[in-house]
């Protein structure tokens, strides 16, 4: 076994059954952590004082900590639902953009009915920003089965329904409109290297779940990571039916 935990075991003259002994866990678990598993922090910290050997030699992908600070320093905000957000940052959001502005949501109804954010996103739109809004499927399977979870059943895609009119307005100006059938474990608001991301929570609906407000700084930091999500779900959604175009 290469991984560095078993060089290091082997070093010390300790067996995967001497472990688990001294940590109280499983032999299969310490087997798992030989493989390549992770172990959770305390578990690292005794390995790290049973081996003599230093957390970042023991696991080399552990993040170093310029890199939690740089992580740390996208976070501006976060805040614990989304109805706390205050009702002008979206279009503060969407006002600094000058290169791309994505939406990725099942419905994201609240700015499509939203007056000033729909004027800005038609001026954006025409002001060669780019703007991509991706939608749930309304006839999609993973939409009702959101619905189910939070208890309104065919309202989640009433509510697509309705925000894809909504949006109109917006793509005669410019903006593409699709639709896809993913699963979201978020809600995403870019513009630029700034994002506001929604979290979902099982059977609540998106106001009642916590957004980040997140600023890009580094390529391989949290925003990177988000953007990359978008990215794929936008490869595998469609344009919008004919009727809501």
């Amino acid at each position: 076994m290469n991984h560095p935990l078993a060089r290091a075991l082997r070093s010390a003259g300790i067996n995967a059954v001497d472990v688990a002994a001294r940590l109280s866990v499983d032999p299969k678990t310490v087997q798992r952590w030989i493989n390549g598993r992770m172990p959770y922090p305390r578990h690292r910290d005794a390995l790290v004082d049973l081996t003599g050997w230093s957390p970042h030699d023991l696991w080399p992908d552990l993040p170093r900590p310029s890199e939690l600070v740089t992580q740390a320093d996208e976070i501006r905000i976060v805040y614990p639902h989304r109805s706390a957000v205050p009702a002008d940052a979206w279009s503060r959001l969407f006002a600094q953009a000058t290169k791309e502005i994505s939406i990725l949501a099942y419905s994201a109804l609240f700015l499509a009915e939203d007056c000033v954010v729909s004027a800005l996103l038609r001026e954006k739109s025409m002001a060669d920003v780019r703007v991509r809004i991706a939608l749930g499927d309304p006839n999609g399977v993973h939409v009702a089965d959101r619905g189910a979870q939070e208890r309104i059943g065919d309202g989640m895609s009433a509510r697509i329904r309705t925000a894809l009119v909504g949006f109109q307005p917006i793509v005669e100006a410019g903006a593409r409109l699709r639709v896809h059938d993913t699963v979201l474990y978020n809600s995403i608001y870019r513009a630029d290297n700034e994002l506001l991301v929604n979290m979902h929570v099982l059977g609540r609906p998106g106001a009642h779940a916590p957004v980040l407000h997140l600023k890009g700084v580094d390529a391989d930091g949290m925003v990177a990571t988000y953007l990359a999500s978008f990215e794929r779900v936008w490869s595998g959604s469609e344009p919008a039916p004919a009727h809501f175009r």
